[in-house]
């Protein structure tokens, strides 16, 4: 609630700083400028203000109105209702940086907890405070490497499916930085490229990343690509689905020395597209490289637990030449709802979200498999994301599944030119058998539509 100020206590904080009237404030800006007519609207109820933002609110289609099959790096999941709960509880909500661990004990222990769950599903060493969201994570990953290997020219080599948003921010982040080279293979006809990387990591390389599963779904083994990337004395880096780990063997099984990954799915809503959160877990080796914070858990004088930050490498925290990074916030608030995601599921908890993404993707693989005009794309395993062939332009089978209240697949054409019959399709444990089936029944009508 708004609650304006009466003139005399106006006048009181005029006389505390020694001005006499509101306008000496302005005595900086040229008259001709101090009031613009900036020709706005007449003024409106706070009734009539809700009800125009309802209004512009139901232009939109959401997940809670329509059935959803669209992911490709932000995936529609349940969220328990505690996750909301505790987050807007005041002394949580209104948290912001623990700049003063004596009084920020709440804020500091719910970011250790959050670190040390990322430590387990990632089976790293050490993970940091958090980062604005998957794509700038992966960067900051980048940034990491070429730290690691100052001194030398730093190769960058990405996985063709790696997301496209992330090797966008990757050229943004590094395209300022002297002896960069970020090349980016192709996919083989079998849509593979592991081979590939392999054969082009040499003695300049700095970094090898890949995604796991990838941006098509697709889920492989890294071991024999970490060998060859330490054998050059290069970094394998690897972005993570989160839900996926809670299945899948984690990287560092196969020697990455990074993890990173889009923190959306551990109880994030898909919110328009954002905010959302980065995780960043990485070797002990390499903690002193890391951006961000790291908080940690210490005892005081009198032997009480404590948590305080204790590696802050941000220029706003030490010199700018020893500092790896400038980032300005750790999203606290999200990686808070992910440590109550966790905390909420447990280990046996996000084992069967993911078995339930798991068992109903391949369900629906199997189904669309059967349709005339329709394949899979790979026969490669996949986690809860898989391509299908269209037999026309997805766009079209897209328009036609709309229509019938079904947000369908992402359209590859964007990634990938002149395959515009590829449709990225993702099936969470929100999408039960019978969605599935009306999405097969709907898109075997929209190959006649």
């Amino acid at each position: 609630m708004y609650i304006p100020h009466t003139d005399s206590e106006r006048q009181e904080m005029l006389n505390v700083i020694g001005i006499n009237k509101l306008a000496d404030l302005f005595s900086d800006i040229p008259q001709a400028h101090r009031f613009p007519d900036l020709d706005l609207p007449e003024g409106v109820s706070e009734m009539e203000a809700l009800d125009n933002m309802k209004l512009l609110a139901d232009a939109n289609n959401s997940v809670d109105e329509m059935i959803c099959f669209l992911g490709a790096g932000a995936y529609n999941h349940y969220i328990p209702a505690a996750v909301d709960m505790i987050l807007r509880r005041g002394d949580f909500f209104t948290a912001y940086t623990p700049y003063q661990p004596e009084i920020s004990q709440g804020t500091l222990q719910a970011i250790f907890e959050f670190q040390s769950m990322i430590v387990n599903l990632t089976g790293m060493d050490v993970s940091n405070a958090s980062h604005y969201d998957g794509a700038s994570a992966s960067a900051e990953a980048c940034l990491t490497a070429y730290s690691q290997h100052r001194g030398k020219c730093g190769k960058f080599l990405l996985s063709p499916t790696l997301h496209p948003h992330y090797r966008e921010t990757i050229r943004t982040y590094l395209n300022s930085l002297e002896n960069v080279e970020i090349d980016v293979v192709d996919l083989d006809d079998t849509w593979s490229y592991k081979e590939t990387l392999k054969e082009r990591i040499d003695e300049n390389t700095a970094l090898v990343f890949v995604q796991y599963p990838d941006f098509l779904g697709q889920l492989d083994d890294f071991s024999d690509l970490g060998k060859a990337a330490h054998q050059k004395g290069a970094l394998l880096a690897v972005a993570a689905n989160p839900t996926a780990l809670g299945l899948i063997k984690p990287p560092s099984q196969f020697g990455a020395d990074i993890v990173v990954g889009e923190g959306q799915p551990l109880g994030i809503p898909l919110s328009f597209g954002g905010p959302y959160l980065g995780f960043f877990a990485a070797k002990n080796e390499l903690v002193r490289k890391i951006s961000g914070r790291i908080v940690g858990e210490t005892e005081d004088k009198e032997g009480n637990r404590g948590y305080v930050l204790t590696l802050t490498a941000r220029e706003q925290h030490i010199r700018r030449e020893k500092a790896t990074s400038n980032i300005c916030t750790n999203q606290g608030l999200m990686a808070l709802a992910a440590t109550v995601y966790l905390s909420t599921l447990g280990k046996n908890g996000l084992q069967e979200v993911a078995k339930l993404c798991f068992r109903r993707a391949h369900y629906a693989a199997e189904r669309i498999s059967f349709l005339k005009g329709y394949d899979i794309l790979s026969n490669k395993p996949f986690f809860h994301e898989f391509v299908i062939k269209c037999p026309k332009n997805a766009s079209d089978i897209n328009r036609y599944l709309l229509e019938n209240g079904i947000l369908g697949g992402l359209d590859l054409s964007k990634y990938f030119p002149g395959k515009e019959e590829l449709m990225l399709v993702a099936v969470t444990e929100k999408n039960s058998i019978e969605e599935i089936d009306l999405l097969v029944h709907l898109l075997k009508e929209a190959a006649h539509a």
